[in-house]
């Protein structure tokens, strides 16, 4: 798949070949919807906790007599079904994380890559630099390049004045390339890869990388 290259102006300054083998691989949704799914739990804290009947701080005293009130007999003001009381069959600090093969998370980041390319949401520029961190100066160089449309910029490694300089544009995201997540690819209308960031994705998305693996 042949895309033009741009500028920071917007302008096209020549064209790209994306490799075929993680930009136009078969989409998966299923496999990109279990990718996301893991991803979302493994965020979760499990840090939920409700007190039992027996953790609650109220007096052990017996609430009535055992007998000649009509009422059911009850030991203690603990008791789940009133107010105060303890929660039955409550959470507890669990672990939500899930496992997935790290052939099958690459291969979702392929798919998730593969729709944006097709959908024709994904714009390649030469590079993607500041002098100094300055949101307006980000702010036109993404109105140039996507118009309105909200953005996940990729950078290729820590780069503080783009982060910096994006960290306050609500419709727009800096991510390192070697962090690439379904969420963030699937959040946003487009996708900004700078050429470096494409290096990066090759790197451990192309063929030769999971030949490496195996």
């Amino acid at each position: 798949m042949e895309v033009p290259v741009r500028n920071m102006s917007g302008e096209q300054v020549g064209t790209i070949e994306l490799a075929p083998e993680i930009f136009e691989v078969e989409v998966n949704t299923g496999l990109m919807h279990q990718a996301y799914v893991r991803q979302m739990a493994n965020a979760r804290l499990g840090t939920h906790k409700t007190k039992t009947r027996s953790e609650v701080n109220r007096t052990t005293a017996k609430w009535y007599r055992q007998k000649g009130t009509g009422r059911a007999r009850h030991g203690a003001r603990s008791a789940p079904i009133f107010v105060g009381g303890g929660v039955a069959h409550g959470p507890k600090p669990r672990d939500y994380s899930k496992k997935m093969p790290r052939k099958m998370r690459r291969q979702a980041l392929r798919a998730a890559l593969s729709a944006l390319a097709a959908e024709g949401q994904i714009i390649v520029v030469d590079e993607l630099t500041l002098d100094a961190p300055k949101t307006s100066a980000m702010r036109a160089v993404l109105q140039q390049l996507v118009g309105d449309d909200s953005v996940l910029v990729l950078v290729a490694e820590g780069s503080d004045v783009v982060e910096k300089s994006i960290r306050n544009l609500d419709r727009a995201q800096a991510l390192r390339a070697t962090y690439l997540n379904v969420r963030d690819l699937l959040s946003y209308d487009r996708v900004i890869i700078p050429q470096a960031a494409l290096d990066v994705i090759q790197s451990f998305l192309g063929t030769a990388s999971e030949a490496e693996v195996e």
